[in-house]
């Protein structure tokens, strides 16, 4: 893994929750470090499972978790019933449109949106820890 700091900040989190350091956990860690799209568990699971390192679906999904909780990954619940993972380490702050027919999911960044959300927090004397903007509608192969 290209980052060392990363690799130890999550070997301590998992010394702290009482956890075993395994190639399992850690592998699940560097496929959703990769940044490649919005990951369901099954595609980390295969994933791992195709560079011939044994894993558990259950052990991919209890990572997912720890990930998530210790704000390393960050977790998509789209309207489907199918949660999605992204990296959120070193990820810029984006909003996402997803599409009906598809399911494709477009990243995007609106400094006019922003603005909008900080004016009406600071009228409604609002402190904002966070904030998830989805639009879902098709795309524009779809249409």
């Amino acid at each position: 893994m290209a980052n060392n700091k990363l690799l130890n900040d999550f070997k301590d989190v998992l010394r702290k929750e009482g956890l075993k350091i395994t190639p399992q956990r850690i592998a699940v860690l560097e496929e959703i470090m990769k940044g490649e799209g919005h990951l369901e568990s099954e595609d980390v699971y295969m994933a791992i499972k195709v560079r011939k390192t044994h894993v558990s679906r259950a052990t991919v999904y209890r990572t997912l978790d720890i990930l998530v909780q210790h704000g390393f990954a960050r977790k998509l619940n789209l309207g489907d019933g199918r949660a999605r993972y992204e990296r959120k380490i070193d990820s810029p702050h984006h909003d996402h449109m997803i599409c009906n027919d598809c399911g494709k999911i477009i990243e995007f960044v609106n400094d006019e949106i922003e603005k909008i959300q900080e004016e009406i927090t600071k009228q409604q004397q609002f402190k904002l820890q966070q904030h998830i903007h989805q639009l879902f509608g098709i795309c524009k192969e779809c249409q």
